[in-house]
């Protein structure tokens, strides 16, 4: 379609206070280096389709960036296009952008649109493929294991979708008590990657979940790009919780599948995998006790058996002979232990009475028996020396059978100077 417009052919100096430019000068220059921009070959997803008067319009958003499009593609256009072109669709497009003077606005044209072949997705899944390989986030060893059974299962699906209805039928079909948190977010189309990872991130953060099912009932390989997305895949492999793909497209699976702690091939089959059926569990309990039970019969009766023979031999079966051989034996060890309690006792009380004996001629009590006396002054002490007692103080002296009290006169001679002095005067000395 072409737009004419009454933009003058003149060019006008630069715009001032004093002389701004009329709107539609701006406008032509504007349209003018628009034009200059020619057609351009993009690629992108459709995020929104709509066809009115035989024209779509509708918007290309990036792959990667947060960057969308308005476009146009008009009737006779669309008859040159493939006719299975659809929202979600991942394309490339010849565009070229139109300013419409009259309106001020900006459209994109669209003259010529097809798929992206699918072998450009598949050789860039799998250089992604090779990427996350090689920093081991597909290696066995990261994936955890799913509890025996969960008390609260996180589930990210649809809404209303039939993944959901088979996951929670089925659960509860096996285990009626299970408990889901369910949180929804788109399947397909632009709005995935966003809030599937923002479901992961939700449920993950939550302590009581214990796994986390992501279910979708299959599709067209297109459809399920989100799913390989490197920002979803990632946000999987970040997840401490355990985290099963219920995709459900058995063939060119997407890289959750590759990420994920278990891949289930249908959401049924994710209930089946993650819950254990209460009636098989029971019927295993049933056979447990029925296996300790008769293991225990067993043992018990070989123990019956083995008293049974232990009793009947000779040793078990007349006890008596125990006691009538060792009652000798037994007379013999009690004389043998009263005739050395009855030595111990007396050598003992012949040491007692040579100690008594050590210890009275060493008693001070003895010394007094035998004559001697002890004279204390008046304040306690002990006079060893005739000089420690005046003329006239009061003494006490104690002897053998008490004490008196006296009164110290002269000093005597001592019998030991009195002899000497003795010996001294006699003849011949």
């Amino acid at each position: 379609m072409t737009e004419t417009t009454n933009a003058p052919t003149f060019t006008p100096g630069p715009p001032t206070l004093d002389a701004p430019w009329p709107v539609s000068v701006l406008a032509g220059k504007i349209k003018g280096w628009i034009d200059r921009l020619g057609t351009a070959w993009v690629e992108g997803e459709i995020t929104q389709w709509g066809v009115s008067g035989g024209n779509v319009y509708g918007k290309l958003k990036d792959l990667e960036g947060d960057a969308t499009i308005s476009f146009t593609i008009w009737s006779s256009v669309k008859a040159r296009i493939p006719a299975d072109l659809k929202q979600g669709d991942r394309v490339i497009a010849a565009v070229k952008p139109n300013y419409w003077v009259k309106g001020g606005t900006l459209t994109m044209q669209v003259s010529d649109m097809r798929h992206v072949g699918i072998g450009d997705l598949l050789e860039r899944l799998e250089r992604l493929r090779q990427q996350l390989t090689a920093e081991g986030l597909f290696a066995p060893e990261r994936k955890k294991r799913l509890p025996f059974l969960p008390h609260t299962i996180g589930l990210v699906t649809g809404r209303d979708s039939d993944a959901e209805k088979d996951v929670l039928r089925n659960a509860q079909l096996r285990w009626p008590q299970v408990r889901f948190r369910t949180v929804y977010a788109a399947v397909q189309g632009e709005r995935t990657v966003p809030e599937v990872v923002g479901a992961i991130r939700t449920l993950d953060a939550d302590p009581e979940v214990e796994v986390i099912i992501v279910a979708r009932g299959g599709g067209d390989f297109q459809n399920l790009l989100g799913f390989s997305d490197e920002a979803l895949v990632r946000a999987a492999a970040a997840a401490t919780t355990p985290l099963v793909s219920a995709i459900g497209h058995e063939a060119d699976r997407p890289l959750l599948d590759e990420v994920a702690d278990l891949r289930a091939s249908t959401p049924t089959d994710a209930a089946k995998r993650v819950v254990p059926d209460v009636a098989e569990e029971l019927a295993r309990v049933h056979q447990a006790r029925a296996r300790i039970g008769a293991r225990l019969t067993h043992m018990i009766r070989n123990e019956v058996d083995r008293i049974g023979h232990l009793r009947s031999r000779p040793a078990l079966a007349s006890s008596a002979w125990i006691v009538d051989s060792r009652a000798q034996e037994l007379t013999r060890y009690v004389a043998r232990g009263v005739e050395l309690v009855e030595r111990g006792v007396e050598r003992e009380t012949a040491r007692i009475g040579e100690l008594r004996g050590h210890l009275r001629a060493l008693s001070p009590q003895a010394t007094l028996d035998r004559g001697y006396a002890i004279v204390q002054n008046g304040e306690g002490h002990v006079v060893s020396d005739p000089a420690q007692a005046a003329p006239g103080s009061a003494l006490r002296v104690t002897v053998s059978g008490g004490a008196f009290a006296a009164t110290a006169g002269e000093e005597l001679p001592s019998p030991a100077r009195s002899d000497a002095d003795s010996a001294g005067t006699r003849p011949g000395k």
